[in-house]
């Protein structure tokens, strides 16, 4: 008993590492918590207690699933990434009894939590990857975007530096473990943690700046608002009035910000003309599309007296939220849930590198964020900034917002972009290559901010080597699993 409740306890502090919260220290309590756990003897007890740790931690840090939409969706993402955490927790647990045999300090101390950190690496990897895209939301990495370790992401990229702090975790159960004396105890992850934190910030290189406006229309934007149709896109052409006396290069709209189509409907059109003339700049701007029988979610590039220069579709829109796969199969499970959303979002195609009078930005719409291979193609395409619209308003006044800009601000650090995460609602915020915060919207209020932006065309390490990181990793973290599972068997087949 006492081993499951070190475990909630893990779970609980790591959810509470994350934002709203944000008490990051608690992590490196929290992950060594729930490692501890994969180390008793008995496999059934470090699975209960995984078990439990993962679904304290998943029904905390997905709870807003719960405001609008019941507790159903809430249960089932939160019991599916427990069973992720679980086979996790099982492979580490392999991993360890295989390992950790009497042995010499380099093994003790650096080979078991190496291999310890790259598979709970490789669960982060997989399950952001998979089923349908995956779930990347709950990264270790996310919970540090406020840390002294957040630098770290714009040299290993998010897989990575979840990694090291896994690490650090892993660095800290051993130590304990193996009760050598107390300074030791303590200034052995002491030492590895002051190290990371000394990371300096990859030194990125910027190439001018753009004049950029955003605009949060505080509107109720959400799956079950019931609006008369261009509300939404009058509360953030109402919220857009401070800066129509500004001289823009660029003014950024929410997703979704413009309810009715520009591309069909002549008012809206005229009204984003207009919008884009007084400020002197193209507008992005949400709306829905449709091409042929195919609905997209969509970001244009809507410009005075030309229209729609450029389109991006969302290439990442949320299973079982803007489309359900697989629906004959699904939707007879809950047909009531599955009915509030009558027709599927198809998935992009288009680039997701837009061009806005000579600058190429890369767009990111909403759940975007959290898709790897998105942020590095848009900069493998030329991306010398990041916009990343969203409509957070089905989430009412939870954490999801909070940790969807801790997503976007280590994504600028990443890619040593800047990035405009503009919301219908909130949390808006600018955010430079480096990560500080160049200017932030209060939630649940309309408003505008206008900035100078820094550019920048630099690679960083995170987005030339995070593949091959990324790779490394999982294919280690299989392996070390696959053979410690095997050889257990084995043992215990010749036993």
């Amino acid at each position: 008993m006492l081993v499951v409740a070190a475990a909630a306890a893990g779970g609980l502090a790591n959810a509470l590492a994350f934002p709203g919260a944000g008490w990051w220290p608690l992590a490196f309590v929290g992950t060594p918590l729930l490692l501890a756990a994969m180390t008793v003897t008995r496999f059934r007890v470090a699975v209960a207690a995984s078990a439990v740790g993962g679904a304290v931690f998943w029904g905390t840090h997905v709870f807003w699933l719960t405001v609008y939409l019941g507790p159903a969706p809430w249960l089932a993402l939160a019991g599916l990434e427990t069973m992720f955490f679980v086979v996790g927790a099982a492979a580490s647990w392999a991993v360890w009894r295989v390992l950790d045999r009497s042995g010499s300090a380099m093994r003790t101390y650096v080979f078991v939590p190496v291999a310890v950190a790259a598979v709970w690496a490789a669960r982060e990897w997989v399950t952001g990857m998979w089923p349908y895209g995956g779930f990347g939301w709950g990264k270790l990495a996310y919970a540090q975007s406020e840390s002294p370790f957040a630098d770290l992401a714009g040299w290993t990229g998010i897989t990575g530096m979840s990694f090291l702090l896994a690490l650090v975790g892993a660095v800290t159960v051993q130590v304990i473990r193996q009760r050598p004396p107390l300074p030791v105890r303590i200034l052995g992850p002491a030492a590895l943690l002051v190290a990371l934190a000394l990371v300096p910030a990859f030194p990125l290189p910027t190439t001018g700046s753009l004049r950029v406006g955003a605009v949060q229309g505080n509107s109720e934007a959400g799956l079950l608002a019931v609006n008369q149709p261009g509300r939404i896109l009058d509360d953030h052409l109402l919220a857009a009035a401070p800066l129509l006396q500004e001289d823009l290069d660029l003014l950024v709209l929410p997703e979704n910000a413009a309810d009715l189509n520009p591309l069909e409907r002549a008012d809206a059109a005229a009204a984003l003309d207009e919008l884009s003339r007084r400020t002197s700049a193209p507008v992005v701007v949400g709306t829905i599309t449709e091409t042929g029988d195919d609905m997209f979610n969509s970001a244009l590039v809507w410009e005075a007296g030309t229209g729609a220069s450029g389109q991006y579709d969302k290439k990442h829109p949320v299973p079982f939220a803007e489309y359900i796969p697989d629906r004959d199969f699904w939707y007879p499970l809950a047909p009531g849930l599955f009915s509030l959303i009558p027709r599927d979002f198809a998935l992009g195609e288009r680039s997701n590198v837009l061009e806005l009078d000579g600058v190429l930005a890369g767009v990111a719409i909403c759940y975007d964020i959290v898709d790897d291979a998105l942020i590095r193609d848009m900069i493998a395409g030329g991306a010398q900034l990041i916009v990343a619209p969203t409509n957070n308003a089905d989430f009412g006044r939870t954490d999801q917002s909070a940790q969807q800009l801790a997503i976007a601000r280590l994504r600028a650090i990443e890619t040593g972009r800047s990035l405009v995460n503009v919301s219908t609602v909130g949390v808006s915020a600018m955010i430079g290559p480096d990560g500080r915060a160049i200017d932030r919207l209060a939630p649940f209020a309309p408003g505008a901010m206008v900035n100078d932006v820094p550019l920048a065309t630099a690679t960083t390490p995170a987005i030339l080597l995070g593949p091959l990181v990324d790779a490394l990793l999982v294919i280690t973290g299989a392996v070390l699993a696959a053979g410690a599972t095997f050889r257990l068997w084995r043992g215990r087949a010749r036993g």
